[in-house]
């Protein structure tokens, strides 16, 4: 008798085990998801606070946080006093000096005219991108701040870039997205507007 009792409760716990074992495993889907909508969630407000970053600093000719570096007026000296000289420096007068992104720190190329900054690029992080450049859209551009002054297609070969400019007071914003479809933001652009 002891055998079969034994047997029951054994058969018992196997069966609850299984039934809490099938519980839990059908938990962790709904936990992936969640964890994956905040996360996407997380990811859009980031770069939603990145565009609206370029808002106000570019009235002036600067990007945000860059050392207050201005469009016109800090020299070649100033910027390689400040952040160094770039890993990938200028060839000629078109080229930019590069300085790449680096843990969790944007990326920036800069071009000089007469030894005063004539453009500059925001090139973004490389790691996390969606939470920089890569999750900012035409779309989220166009919602938050209005029609753009211009947007052009630009052509290099096989490459198509959208150029999408906005005017902010002296200045020109331009986001380039690679291809047409208005996401996969590539860098921004800032210049003087009669520049």
């Amino acid at each position: 008798m002891n055998f079969y009792t034994s047997m029951k409760k054994k058969a018992v716990y196997v069966l609850v085990a299984g039934i809490l074992a099938i519980s839990a495993a059908s938990l962790i889907p709904n936990n992936v998801v969640a964890t994956t909508a905040i996360a996407s969630v997380d990811a859009h407000q980031k770069a939603y606070q990145t565009l609206m970053s370029f808002y106000k600093p570019s009235l002036k000719g600067q990007f945000p946080n860059f050392h207050n570096f201005t469009i016109g007026s800090t020299s070649h000296k100033t910027v390689i006093n400040t952040i160094g000289k770039a890993y990938s420096p200028a060839t000629d007068a078109d080229g930019f000096d590069v300085y790449h992104a680096e843990m969790g720190h944007p990326g920036y190329a800069i071009n000089y005219k007469l030894d005063k900054i004539r453009e500059m690029r925001y090139l973004g992080t490389n790691v996390e991108r969606q939470t920089n450049l890569g999750g900012i859209s035409t779309r989220m551009l166009i919602q938050h701040w209005g029609a753009p002054k211009d947007s052009v297609l630009i052509k290099s070969g096989e490459m198509v870039q959208k150029k999408i400019t906005y005017i902010r007071g002296n200045y020109k914003l331009e986001f380039i997205f690679n291809g047409t479809c208005g996401t996969g933001l590539d860098h921004v652009n800032l210049v003087k507007k009669n520049g």
